[in-house]
């Protein structure tokens, strides 16, 4: 974390906010409310069978570029260099190729859930729909899906981005730096999500039935392991 920033951070939200880069904990007093997404006819309602979990990441300095006036991203976007890694959300996968998604109709995330864990994922539409589209086939009420995530986002370190961020590298060398922050991970644990002009977007992290570590099933996609990537 880079000294000489205030945080302000609830109680609940000491352990996200400490792994964030910059005053990430500084809530503002109004929100903007979400709206309901709900499946479309390219995101149709899907129930399947659930075979493993993502754990998805993103990395802000990339997903920020273009988007700082973005009204729906002020808060992630507003202020440059606010946001290191953040919590895109945590996906039920299948046994195959395809995943359930929008399980079960729902309403508005409560604003207080929002509130919670709005250090990890700074956008209340996000956090909409990941309980929308992917929380409704895990658990019954938002509190008890973004628990889930929110720990398991808080149990991650990462890489010294500072030392990496303007390089050139290959993906194999960016998995392995990210799975030596964490003792016991693999580099062919995580899937890397580049952009089409070779920037890191996401890192995946591929978990069992039980949320433990494993190795990412091969039908899934992914930078491979020589493909050269960059990190903003």
């Amino acid at each position: 974390m880079k000294a000489g920033f205030p945080l302000i951070c609830a109680a609940l939200l000491l352990t996200a906010c400490d792994k964030k880069e910059g005053p990430a904990c500084e809530l503002p007093a109004d929100l903007p409310r979400p709206m309901l997404e709900g499946p479309s006819a390219d995101a149709p309602r899907r129930i399947l069978p659930i075979g493993g979990y993502t754990l998805a990441v993103s990395w802000t300095p990339e997903y920020c570029v273009n988007r700082a006036s973005s009204p729906q991203d002020r808060i992630r976007c507003g202020e440059p260099g606010r946001f290191g890694f953040t919590l895109h959300g945590l996906w039920p996968d299948g046994k195959g190729a395809l995943w359930p998604q929008y399980c079960t109709p729902t309403r508005l995330v409560p604003d207080a859930v929002i509130r919670q864990h709005l250090c990890s994922t700074p956008s209340p539409q996000l956090i909409q729909h990941e309980w929308e589209k992917h929380g409704t086939c895990m658990a019954r009420v938002p509190a008890d899906y973004f628990a889930r995530s929110g720990k398991l986002f808080a149990a991650l370190q990462f890489p010294d981005m500072e030392a990496l961020r303007g390089r050139t590298l290959r993906a194999a060398e960016f998995q392995k730096a990210f799975a030596d922050a964490n003792p016991g991970m693999a580099p062919d644990q995580m899937r890397l999500n580049v952009g089409k002009t070779g920037w890191l977007e996401e890192v995946w992290l591929c978990l069992d039935k039980g949320f433990r570590r494993q190795s990412c099933p091969a039908h899934q996609s992914g930078a491979l392991p020589e493909q050269v990537i960059r990190i903003r």
